[in-house]
């Protein structure tokens, strides 16, 4: 046998040397990116179209520790806002994280502030072209209220379809920011549709609309100058002109303020500064699990669906909100900017408004803590989640937990006679 020239045996020392100087990365791609134990109970896409190829892409996530029998668990509904942001973060039973900082690699760590504790979470990414959620053409993304409606009601039906004891399971439609349209438009529509639907294929309905927003507003001469061209456009119904006037508003009030993002004052950083999220989802094996082609770009938001949606961003839904707040069977849970909340609500034809508004605020509590605050009326809520900014699940992973879980049980605060 021939001896190994020097050449070649100085580069096998060199590929050994690189061996040993990158253990950890060899190790690293031997783990799994996304563990079976994270893999939701249920995934893929469900149809919108039946003409078309668009579909919402949905996971859901089962009770973890279900205080009934799972035909009678409740099941969450997760809608993001935007318009054009996926669903796909802040409240499930797992976050993506950076260990040691380094952005270059993430992984999965348990989230105690899940909102899957007691009830199952169905994430859905909605419009179509939104996250991994396929838009056969850019004229078919929603450009209104009522379309938004129609598919999430075809995905919803196409949800329950997958498992009988989704059929007794009471829902809730939850939303954070701009969801607070998507939430009264399928409340409308499935409020719509069961009325003209046998028992047998009614969905299960209750909704919730929520979460703490912004209102940052300075009262300066300029803010209110433009604040005051916003409502003139509205009102005028030109909806795009409107909606430039408002973008203006708000980065005017962020280069006066300098502040990091105006979805909380106090933060230093932006919410996911890094798009942590973005990169684990973009992760070919994560796509692999999760059954989406690989080939998709997966965005956080999505600039098409945005703009599909743009001039519906000053439409007022408040006379959707109206006809869900007047059904006796649906409880309608709001928090998305107090001021500006408290605002709207007071004009509401609803006769229980002047008693709501009348209401006592009572000081909310969980394990001893100042939580935040509930007034609450007959079947309107309204919380103020203390110590959190636009992304309340962030902000307060547990007190945001025990919202939910006491009000779908009707605990505490929450109860039917406690106010």
């Amino acid at each position: 046998m021939e001896s190994m020239p020097l050449h070649n045996f100085l580069k096998l020392l060199l590929f050994i040397s690189i061996l040993r100087q990158c253990p950890n990365k060899l190790s690293a791609a031997s783990e799994p990116v996304f563990p079976k134990e994270a893999l939701p109970t249920k995934f893929g896409y469900l149809p919108v179209n039946s003409t078309t190829s668009s579909a919402i892409f949905y996971t859901f996530y089962e009770a973890q520790t279900p205080k009934t029998s799972v035909s009678q668990t409740p099941v969450l509904i997760w809608l993001q806002g935007g318009p054009g942001c996926s669903s796909m973060q802040l409240l499930g039973p797992w976050l993506v994280s950076s260990p040691k900082y380094n952005v270059n690699h993430v992984e999965l760590k348990a989230n105690p502030g899940s909102w899957n504790r007691l009830f199952g979470l169905l994430f859905l990414d909605n419009p179509i072209g939104v996250g991994f959620s396929i838009a056969s053409t850019a004229k078919e993304i929603p450009r209104d209220q009522h379309t938004v409606g129609k598919h999430l009601f075809a995905a919803i039906t196409s949800f329950i379809a997958l498992d009988p004891s989704f059929n007794s399971r009471p829902i809730y439609v939850t939303r954070e920011s701009y969801g607070g349209k998507y939430v009264p438009s399928i409340g409308y529509y499935i409020s719509e549709m069961n009325a003209k639907l046998p028992l047998s294929k009614r969905v299960n309905f209750a909704v919730n609309a929520f979460f703490l927003g912004l209102i940052n507003e300075k009262q300066k001469t300029l803010l209110e100058k433009l604040q005051a061209q916003a409502v003139g456009l509205t009102k005028a119904g030109s909806w795009s002109e409107a909606a430039d006037a408002r973008d203006e508003l708000l980065q005017l009030l962020q280069n006066m303020t300098g502040l990091a993002t105006l979805y909380d004052f106090r933060k230093l950083v932006s919410y996911d500064e890094e798009g942590l999220v973005s990169k684990f989802l973009n992760n070919v094996d994560v796509k692999k699990a999760l059954g989406v082609n690989v080939s998709m770009i997966y965005e956080e938001c999505s600039d098409a669906v945005g703009e599909a949606l743009y001039e519906d961003v000053m439409k007022s839904v408040k006379y959707m909100v109206e006809y869900l707040v007047k059904k006796s069977c649906t409880r309608f849970d709001l928090r998305d900017g107090v001021v500006s909340t408290e605002a709207w609500v007071k004009k509401m034809k609803w006769e229980g408004i002047g008693k709501f508004l009348e209401a006592d605020r009572k000081v909310w509590r969980v394990d001893g803590k100042l939580a935040g605050y509930v007034q609450k009326w007959g079947s309107l809520s309204h919380v103020v989640v203390a110590g959190a900014g636009h992304l309340v699940p962030t902000d307060q992973p547990l007190n945001s937990q025990a919202m939910i879980e006491d009000w779908v049980l009707g605990r505490g605060l929450f109860a039917k006679n406690k106010f």
